[in-house]
């Protein structure tokens, strides 16, 4: 297994935590039980997470109502699709595979 599949399925495992997440925190929330703080929510969209924790705001309908979610997210997930493009169209050489 090479770095780039290392990479590959870290993408994978946290996008799945962090959907999963959302949904734990949305039956939380229907429950009223204790809840996942935001910061949580938003650390797991910022190191990766963020596909996943879109998909499960709109899907579980979890967070929608708060803008910094509603925004926050598709901004995290902007910035990190430009990181992505900045390494693959960068003079340098990464060597993953």
């Amino acid at each position: 297994m090479n770095s780039f599949d290392i990479l590959i399925l870290y993408i994978i495992v946290v996008n799945v935590v962090s959907f999963t997440v959302m949904g734990v925190d949305k039956r939380k929330a229907i429950k009223r039980a204790f809840r996942i703080p935001e910061s949580t929510l938003f650390v797991l969209a910022i190191i990766g997470g963020s596909i996943g924790s879109i998909a499960g705001m709109h899907l579980f309908r979890h967070k929608t109502r708060h803008w910094y979610f509603l925004y926050g997210m598709p901004v995290i997930l902007a910035l990190q699709v430009m990181l992505v493009l900045a390494l693959v169209f960068s003079p340098i050489e990464w060597n993953f595979w």
